[in-house]
């Protein structure tokens, strides 16, 4: 069993839409990533796909694309994105899902895996403070979701259980160490996964260690259309 990153997909399985506009990275990327994701999952993988999944704005016009997601092999988790209009309330979006696709929003989820258990706790972060009221609101409320997901997390997680965390919105910024980072160093994670951010001129590396614990970007573009093993 292997553990697996690619967030960002940005489908648009209902209504077309022409994502090379946004640079060559995104030429083909959806034939590019069907390719890559079944050439590397098996039925006993766990693929994490962190946020930003379809341009639908609906519910019922994300299903084609959550359909698409659910054809992969393995166990998909899946976690809301600042693009993810069509999520709807928690529980509507489950009841839409493939058995084998999973939903986080500020909980956890744990896969019973023969090689060692996995759990999954996930929420949706927030852009860094920037002195503005309400930028530093909406952040203070999402460091207060991590925590329930971290929180969620810990009640389910047993001696020798893997601890991976999924945000949307990087944890960190120009300062590595963040109450985020903070937050989610005190429950001690095996590997934290994000997104959100894209670009071609992006140099820095995917993997960033912050007190002993990788953090992993797994923007599509940026990793060039291939999960990237984070366990």
């Amino acid at each position: 069993m292997e553990i697996y990153a690619l967030s960002d997909w940005h489908l648009s399985g209902q209504n077309p839409k022409p994502m090379d506009i946004f640079g060559g990275a995104w030429e083909n990327y959806v034939e590019v990533l069907t390719g890559n994701l079944h050439k590397a999952l098996t039925s006993d993988d766990i693929l994490l796909i962190a946020g930003d999944i379809s341009w639908a704005m609906r519910l019922e016009d994300a299903r084609p694309d959550l359909d698409f997601i659910a054809g992969f092999p393995g166990k998909k988790v899946i976690l809301r994105g600042n693009h993810d209009y069509w999520w709807q309330s928690i529980s509507a979006v489950r009841k839409a899902l493939h058995p084998t696709v999973f939903a986080l929003q500020n909980d956890s989820v744990k896969i019973f895996c023969d090689e060692g258990n996995v759990v999954i706790a996930g929420s949706r972060g927030w852009l860094e403070p920037d002195g503005t009221v309400e930028n530093d609101k909406i952040y203070a409320r999402e460091l207060a979701r991590i925590k329930m997901s971290l929180e969620h997390a810990a009640k389910s997680r047993g001696a020798g259980d893997r601890l991976v965390v999924m945000t949307h919105y990087p944890p960190f910024g120009a300062k590595l160490n963040t109450p985020v980072t903070d937050l989610i160093a005190s429950y001690a994670p095996d590997a934290v996964v994000y997104g959100h951010i894209h670009g071609k001129f992006y140099k820095k590396d995917v993997k960033t260690v912050i007190g002993g614990i990788p953090y992993y970007l797994t923007s599509c573009d940026i990793l060039e259309n291939t999960p990237l093993k984070v366990l």
